[in-house]
């Protein structure tokens, strides 16, 4: 079985709070879009788990969500079969763009089939959250949804509907710690907070205001990351000075993406960027 394991952006996000269980409540809004891998299921009659990737820098051994999500599935459920799981790596690793947790939600759908399990969506979303907490948006197969809670409480987003965005999506060569970013997002004082009116938001990418304003749009994470980053900065600034009115970071970073007009406008920014010697990996994707 070969599947498509998107990425995503978040195109709000919120930090409410930190909970008891040291994680943090949070609002966002998710955007699914084309960036994907590729990953290659082959059952095996034995019960091993074995992964294999194309990027040095993931893990092939129990530490990876996808061996996670089919050891989970084979003891909640007495499977008798392994498998062998080939990650093909095209979203960067550690960006903020959450290809960890999109290959974890692919191999718990795919082995659903695979191994005739008939879980229902809303089991696999609880057997998601176990795993990590963007993996319940990409069972939910939505090109928008809210994230409330740890981000794992899903509603899509049925008015956006059609609605398609493009994007230039530019990730320095830049390793980020999701754990350090939050706890240097708590240990700072006076950081700009803003609350999100999801209608008003829903209705700018409906209408397609978004691309000529961007206050609606934020990331609570970017003024911690782009501190201990100043790379962050320098895309936002770049991307905006060559014409792109939204620009945000996306998660914990430090992918920073900007909202085009058109696919049109995307790709004459994208050529702007290539060929300069920085070492960003430049991406034209859409919302998927």
């Amino acid at each position: 079985m070969i599947l498509n394991s998107h990425a995503k952006l978040n195109l709000y996000l919120q930090v409410l709070n930190k909970r008891k269980d040291k994680y943090h409540n949070l609002k966002t809004i998710f955007e699914r879009i084309s960036l994907c891998d590729k990953i290659i299921l082959k059952v095996r009659q034995d019960k091993l788990i074995k992964i294999s990737c194309s990027d040095p820098q993931v893990p092939e051994d129990e530490t990876n969500l996808c061996f996670r999500s089919a050891k989970l599935l084979q003891q909640e459920f007495n499977c008798l079969k392994g498998i062998e799981i080939e990650i093909v790596k095209r979203i960067p690793v550690g960006a903020g763009l959450g290809g960890g947790s999109s290959n974890a939600a692919t191999v718990l759908m795919g082995l659903n089939r695979l191994w005739k399990l008939k879980l229902s969506k809303k089991r696999l979303v609880e057997l998601g959250k176990r795993i990590g907490c963007d993996v319940p948006f990409f069972i939910y197969d939505t090109p928008f949804a809210l994230g409330t809670k740890r981000g794992d409480e899903i509603r899509p987003l049925p008015s956006l509907k059609g609605v398609r965005l493009w994007h230039l999506l530019v990730v320095p060569k830049i390793k980020v710690r999701t754990p350090l970013i939050y706890a240097k997002f708590d240990e700072y004082s006076g950081l700009t907070r803003k609350n999100c009116n999801v209608k008003i938001i829903n209705l700018a990418l409906r209408q397609k205001r978004l691309f000529r304003q961007d206050s609606l749009l934020y990331n609570s994470l970017e003024e911690v990351t782009a501190r201990l980053y100043p790379e962050v900065r320098r895309i936002e600034n770049k991307l905006a000075s060559l014409g792109l009115k939204t620009v945000l970071m996306s998660g914990s970073g430090p992918a920073v993406f900007g909202i085009a007009s058109s696919r049109k406008e995307a790709a004459t920014i994208a050529r702007q960027l290539k060929g300069k010697g920085r070492s960003w990996r430049i991406f034209l994707v859409s919302t998927f």
